[in-house]
């Protein structure tokens, strides 16, 4: 995602983040995924297979550091109110003609968070008509992204045929966050689904 026309030095004092709000597998399966990204590395020399732990991206977007205390306090709220979430991951799947990833099966309670952010989040995400949030509704966890075309339809004839199975309990989601144009992401936060009956609507009377 590209910065357009916002730098930090235009508006002094404001700093803008890149942001990710994930759901983050346990470590033991954390390690498992990191074995194929690292095996997927080896046999392709695809950099970017071995750059990133493992996740599932709910949302990704730029914004200043100044609406953090606001936002936070919005998922909280939203994550207050959703259930834990149960994620089925079976064999590959991939986006022609750059990335291969893990399919989550387990689609629908993923879309509906991500449906219950955009609705309750999205204005708070929004950095400016250039930079608006991504919100993925397609859940996966990538294995390796930005292939070169040889690396994508080599790699894909192979994993194409590979099988890949396990599940988790989601029990929260996390908010990472980068200074924009910096690589490493820092965890600013994690929201625990609580399954509560809040009225996150109330905060809207806030926004």
């Amino acid at each position: 995602m590209k910065l357009q026309s916002i730098t930090t030095t235009t508006i002094p004092g404001y700093r803008v983040y890149e942001y990710l709000l994930v759901l983050n597998p346990h470590e033991e399966l954390r390690n498992k995924i990191m074995k194929v990204k690292q095996d997927f590395y080896d046999t392709y020399n695809a950099a970017a297979a071995i750059g990133g732990k493992p996740h599932i991206t709910l949302a990704n977007f730029l914004q200043y550091e100044l609406m953090e205390e606001r936002l936070m306090s919005r998922l909280n709220m939203i994550a207050m109110g959703f259930h834990p979430v149960k994620v089925e991951l079976r064999d590959y799947g991939s986006f022609p003609s750059h990335t291969i990833y893990i399919n989550v099966v387990s689609k629908l309670p993923v879309q509906s968070l991500v449906k219950t952010i955009r609705t309750e989040a999205q204005r708070l995400m929004k950095l400016n008509d250039d930079n608006k949030p991504h919100f993925i509704l397609e859940p996966h966890i990538t294995i390796a992204r930005k292939l070169q075309p040889w690396q994508y339809e080599k790699g894909w004839l192979e994993y194409s045929h590979k099988h890949f199975t396990s599940r988790f309990i989601a029990d929260g989601m996390l908010l990472l966050k980068r200074p924009a144009g910096e690589l490493k992401y820092q965890i600013a936060k994690r929201f625990e689904f609580q399954n509560l009956a809040v009225t996150t609507k109330q905060g809207e009377l806030f926004g």
